[in-house]
C-alpha cells in the first residue's frame, strides 16, 4: 500500500491479513520545541515564555507519579534522546511491522486539547494537526491522524474540523475525557455537527492536561487516578445519551479509547431502569439507553479486563457485544498490550476477526 491511496476510502482487500490498531500514540521529539515549526511566531514567543497551562500540584512534571518514566515501556525510548512514540523506525520495528499491524490510528495527548487559553489551545492543536501528517502518515502509509481540537472552543474546533475533514489522512476526530463539562452539553454539538456532516467518528481517549481527575477532586495516588479515569467515560456516556446527542446525531460514532469495556454492561442496564422511571423528563431521549450504546458507542480493547477465570472474558466480550470493540495496543505506554498476549483465553476466531480488524474497517473513515 503506498501513499497514493491516502486522497480515497481504503478497500478491505488493500489492507492484507493484518490488524487494525486504533490506539498508537505518537510524540514530538522535543515536546513543544518539536512543533514550533508549525506554530506562528506569536505562539512560539507564548510557548517560550508561559508555557502550556494544566492543572495539578506539579508546573512542569506529571501530576502524579506514573509506573515508568514518561508513561511509557523503557525499551520504547528511543537511543537518539527524543520521546517515546516519537521515532518512526522504532515504532515499525517494535509494533507495526512486529505484529503485522496493517493500520494504525494515531492518537497525540497533551498539546492543546484543554487549553484554558482557548487561542493558544488552537494554534497548538492546529500545530499538531501539521505535525502528525508531516512527521508520521506521510512517512509510513500504514498510519493514520486523529484530527486533534481544542473543544473547549466550539468555534475555533470547528474551523479546524472544515480545514482538514476533506482530507482522507485524518480517521477520526479526538477529544479528551477530561473535558470542563460533560460532553454532552450543548457547548459541544457544532462539533457533533461536523463530525456527522463529514461522516468522521468521534475517539474520546481518557486523560488530558487539564480537568480534576475524579467527581471531587484530585486523588491522593496514582492508583486511583488511573481507575478514575474510567468514570471520566460513563459520564460521558450518560451525558451524550441523555442530552439527546446519540438522537439527534444517529449516525455518529463514538470510540470510548483505554476506558475499558466490563462497565458497560452494569451500567447499560441500570440507566435503561432510570429511563423507563424517569422518562417525562426526557422526551427527547426516545429509545431506552442501552439501544444508542448498541448503536453509538464503540470501546477500544486497552487496557483489557483481566478476569480470574481468563475464559471469562468471552462472556464479557459476548455482553458488550463483538462489534462494538476495537483492538488497542496503547504502544509505547507501560501497560501496553501486546495482540499475541493481550487476550489470555482461547477465543472464537470469527468473532475475533471483528475486533482486531473488521469492526475499525467498517467504523473508520479509511
Amino acid at each position: 500500500m503506498s501513499t497514493a491511496v491516502l486522497d480515497r476510502p481504503v478497500a478491505a482487500d488493500k489492507v492484507g491479513a493484518g490488524i487494525i490498531d486504533s490506539d498508537i500514540h505518537p510524540a514530538p521529539a522535543q515536546g513543544g520545541e518539536t512543533l514550533k515549526p508549525y506554530m506562528a511566531r506569536r505562539w512560539q514567543d507564548h510557548l517560550d515564555l508561559y508555557g502550556q497551562q494544566t492543572n495539578g500540584p506539579y508546573a512542569s512534571v506529571y501530576g502524579y507519579p506514573r509506573y515508568m518514566p514518561g508513561t511509557a515501556r523503557r525499551d520504547a525510548w528511543p537511543e537518539n534522546g527524543g520521546l517515546p512514540g516519537s521515532d518512526l523506525s522504532l515504532m515499525r520495528a517494535q509494533h507495526l511491522d512486529r505484529n503485522n499491524v496493517a493500520l494504525g490510528i494515531m492518537e497525540p495527548l497533551g498539546f492543546g486539547q484543554s487549553a484554558h487559553n482557548v487561542e493558544f489551545g488552537a494554534a497548538m492543536v492546529s500545530a499538531v494537526n501539521d505535525w502528525q501528517v508531516d512527521a508520521f502518515v506521510d512517512q509510513e502509509p500504514r498510519l493514520r491522524a486523529s484530527l486533534v481540537i481544542a473543544h473547549e472552543d466550539a468555534r475555533a474546533a470547528v474551523a479546524e474540523i472544515r480545514r482538514r475533514a476533506p482530507d482522507r489522512r485524518y480517521a477520526q476526530i479526538q477529544l479528551v475525557s477530561l473535558a470542563a463539562e460533560p460532553l454532552g452539553r450543548r457547548r459541544y454539538w457544532p462539533i457533533y455537527e461536523e463530525a456527522a456532516a463529514y461522516g468522521l467518528p468521534i475517539g474520546i481517549h481518557v486523560g488530558g492536561p487539564a480537568g480534576a481527575r475524579t467527581a471531587s477532586g484530585w486523588p491522593a495516588y496514582y492508583n486511583e487516578e488511573h481507575l478514575s479515569l474510567v468514570a471520566t467515560m460513563q459520564t460521558h456516556m450518560m451525558s451524550l445519551i441523555f442530552e439527546g446527542v446519540c438522537e439527534y446525531f444517529p449516525q455518529l460514532k463514538f470510540v470510548l479509547i483505554e476506558g475499558g469495556v466490563a462497565w458497560s454492561i452494569p451500567l447499560r442496564k441500570r440507566i435503561d431502569r432510570l429511563w423507563r422511571s424517569m422518562s417525562s423528563e426526557v422526551p427527547h431521549v426516545k429509545r431506552p439507553p442501552s439501544d444508542y450504546v448498541a448503536e453509538n458507542f464503540y470501546f477500544s480493547t486497552q487496557p483489557i479486563e483481566e478476569p480470574e477465570a481468563p475464559e471469562d472474558l468471552v462472556h464479557i466480550f459476548e455482553q458488550v457485544g463483538w462489534d462494538r470493540l476495537l483492538y488497542a495496543s496503547d504502544y509505547p505506554h507501560w501497560d501496553y498490550d501486546d495482540p499475541k498476549y493481550a487476550f489470555k483465553t482461547e477465543m472464537p476466531e470469527d468473532k475475533m476477526n471483528k475486533v482486531m480488524r473488521s469492526n475499525a474497517l467498517g467504523l473508520y473513515r479509511l
